[in-house]
């Protein structure tokens, strides 16, 4: 018998699955197929069905699946959450809407701070206070709760955040509110600090709450559905949601904090990326996701995917944004995809992006009622897309609107219709670039020493130009690399992150209270595992100090191997520590050293599928379709070779001017580049 393991990203224009099939008897991984579906807002589970029913898979044989989704991020940007309330220490009612005084825009003297996402009269202060070292200075006064509620109740009150002062160091008064209320008010969920983050930063952290708290009736609707949705369909298998932090968990550690989901589907591609490095052999990678509607990049170094917990949503040249304190991959988004628009501002300067075609109408060329051309309308447009293939040739492409629109457009500049195109492909590149140096050169790394793995719709589409640019040598275009998000989530982990802030001078004399700390923090990750029946050797333990000379503000982080610190351990710590600094900030000091955060990354250990040997081509020639005349910008209007990634074999090797194309993707070689096929039938340019 022969069971299916999937994994599904609900994106803004495609939801993408990913399945293999596994023999019982042998656990033999028989095939990797992917498919891909229109999403469908706001009912996002009609599209994960209709990506199975297209792939003709039934969800009775599927034993494990995996869901990423931007249901969070999206109901944060479009301020479609619930009603909210805050509790909070007396005389911290207003930290929402003082927040920080860093300005963005610093010159702009009527700069307005962003809005609470929880207004004045729905936050509420109690009597009770802690200090810093977790003791009580005031006992907690719970007769305030019962008329803070009853006010709550009459303004329709959905949700409630509880966020105290200093409870990251001890939370009983957070549990004692959070119990109290489920008690009298069962009907309202609650949202307390210290189930997300134990990081100090008050301001921080009660926004962390009160985002969290916003979205979280909306996810558990959501996830809900779409489990309806599975066992309507006869699902029986487990269920597990993609984590911002790169790992996967399960529905209902989830529905409890759903801000832990807020960069679900970027997350997993970036963990695809590394998995594909390890498999290659490769441990330096730059991982390219574009998509529909954003492009996002993520650094690896030495096979480690970096993971911060200072996080921003919305922030811009103008606003200083919102910050989310719970783990999230370190990732750099911006507002370009296949569907951003072209557009000319009032001074006559052409951009492209954030806005967004999206899934409807999408872009020109779907003929759904788009009139503002896209990048995808570009690419079609220099026929680096072919529009008899376009989306595998689901449908023709609307080429005589497309030409339509970037004449209106050209005609705006005094340019013709293909030159405006090319300034939109450029304008792209060009805004894609910056991202590109934000995670690689702005933090002190070569991006000469990094290989590029380029994947989603248009990953392949624009790599080879942005590697050109910024002298990257080689960039991988990896086997079904439309879909490679969603196959990045059938490479993860079961990950949950303890982070706890507890200060204190690093010093051989200090060892064993570290180590003793450590264990507390690993003894709470396993029990949480061993609830939900996850035996402890299925169970790995990172543990890792944020770090930072005395008397400065911002902290780095630095791995600690598992058991207890030695006075040799320390040293070796210290050394670490002073690398790690020294390359982030190009100096190193004779300052005592103290520690801010601990932290532990436990992952349970999930099958994962081998991957697959595609048979040997000897050379590209069966693949070939043709040629066609293709733009490659500065290299002139040339005749390329038009191949079917599908027939290439591994071996095969393939010279620019090229394009290769694939149902899902399009890969423009350039003059000059080399591609080559290795044994799992992932592309390799040579740039």
């Amino acid at each position: 018998m022969v069971k299916i393991r999937a994994a599904s990203d609900v994106g803004g224009t495609f939801t993408d699955l990913v399945y293999f099939n596994i023999d019982e008897q042998t656990g033999e991984v028989r095939s990797v197929e992917a498919e891909k579906a229109h999403t469908t807002p706001p009912n996002f589970e009609k599209g994960v069905a209709d990506a199975f029913s297209k792939a003709g898979v039934s969800l009775a044989d599927v034993e494990f699946f995996a869901h990423g989704t931007t249901v969070v991020i999206n109901a944060l940007t479009e301020r479609k959450g619930v009603k909210t309330g805050l509790i909070t220490t007396q005389g911290f009612r207003d930290i929402l809407e003082i927040a920080r005084g860093n300005r963005p825009d610093f010159f702009n003297l009527k700069y307005q701070k962003p809005e609470p996402f929880i207004p004045r009269y729905l936050r509420r202060e109690i009597a009770g206070r802690m200090n810093y070292k977790g003791e009580v200075v005031k006992p907690l006064d719970l007769s305030g709760i019962d008329p803070i509620l009853e006010d709550f109740r009459n303004e329709g009150v959905e949700t409630i955040a509880v966020c105290l002062l200093h409870s990251y160091a001890n939370p009983i008064h957070e549990i004692e509110i959070a119990e109290h209320i489920r008690e009298i008010w069962p009907e309202v969920s609650v949202v307390a600090s210290h189930e997300i983050s134990r990081e100090w930063r008050e301001y921080e952290r009660t926004n962390t709450a009160a985002v969290c708290a916003y979205v979280q009736p909306t996810t558990e609707q959501y996830l809900g559905k779409l489990e309806t949705r599975l066992e309507e369909n006869a699902f029986k298998g487990v269920f597990y949601v993609m984590q911002s932090n790169g790992g996967i968990d399960t529905v209902t550690a989830t529905k409890r904090t759903p801000i832990s989901i807020v960069e679900s589907g970027p997350a997993s591609g970036v963990l695809g990326a590394a998995a594909l490095g390890e498999a290659l052999g490769m441990k330096n990678l730059i991982a390219f996701d574009i998509g529909g509607t954003t492009a996002k990049c993520s650094l690896i170094d030495n096979g480690e995917v970096a993971v911060t917990s200072q996080y921003m949503i919305e922030r811009s040249e103008k606003s200083a944004g919102y910050p989310i304190m719970t783990p999230v991959v370190d990732i750099v988004e911006i507002g370009n995809g296949g569907g951003s628009i072209g557009w000319v501002d009032e001074h006559g300067k052409m951009h492209v992006g954030p806005q967004s075609a999206g899934a409807a109408p999408g872009p020109v060329a779907y003929g759904k009622g788009g009139v503002e051309p896209t990048t995808t309308d570009a690419n079609l447009m220099l026929r680096r897309i072919n529009p008899h293939y376009f989306i595998g040739g689901e449908i023709e492409a609307d080429m005589a609107a497309v030409e339509a629109a970037f004449a209106k457009l050209g005609a705006r500049l005094g340019l013709s219709a293909q030159e405006a195109a090319r300034g939109v492909i450029r304008i792209a590149n060009n805004n894609m670039t910056n991202a590109l140096k934000l995670v690689s050169i702005n933090r002190g790394y070569d991006p000469r020493d990094f290989t590029m793995v380029a994947f989603g719709g248009g990953g392949a589409m624009h790599a080879t130009a942005l590697a050109a640019e910024l002298n990257i040598p080689k960039v991988i275009i990896p086997a079904h690399s439309a879909v490679f998000s969603a196959w990045g989530m059938l490479m993860s982990d079961l990950r949950r992150d303890y982070i706890r802030t507890q200060p204190c001078l690093f010093v051989p004399s200090t060892a064993q209270a570290v180590s003793d700390t450590f264990k507390e923090m690993e003894r709470e990750a396993i029990a949480a595992y061993e609830a939900e029946g996850i035996a402890r050797e299925r169970v790995r333990l990172e543990r890792a100090l944020s770090m930072r000379y005395q008397g400065q503000e911002h902290s780095v982080r630095v791995p600690v191997a598992e058991g207890g610190l030695t006075e040799a351990g320390v040293a070796a710590v210290i050394e670490d520590f002073k690398a790690a600094y020294e390359r982030e900030y190009t100096y190193r000091l004779d300052n005592a050293i103290e520690v801010v955060n601990f932290s532990i990354v436990a992952y349970a250990a999930v099958d994962r599928p081998a991957l697959a040997v595609i048979d040997e081509g000897p050379d590209a020639d069966a693949a070939l379709k043709g040629s066609r005349r293709v733009d490659f910008d500065r290299d002139g209007v040339l005749d390329a070779a038009i191949y079917d990634r599908s027939r290439l074999g591994r071996g095969a090797a393939i010279s620019g001017p090229a394009i290769i194309e694939e149902a899902g993707s399009t890969t423009v070689v350039f003059p000059g580049q080399r591609v080559t096929v290795d044994d799992y039938g992932n592309l390799h340019v040579e740039i």
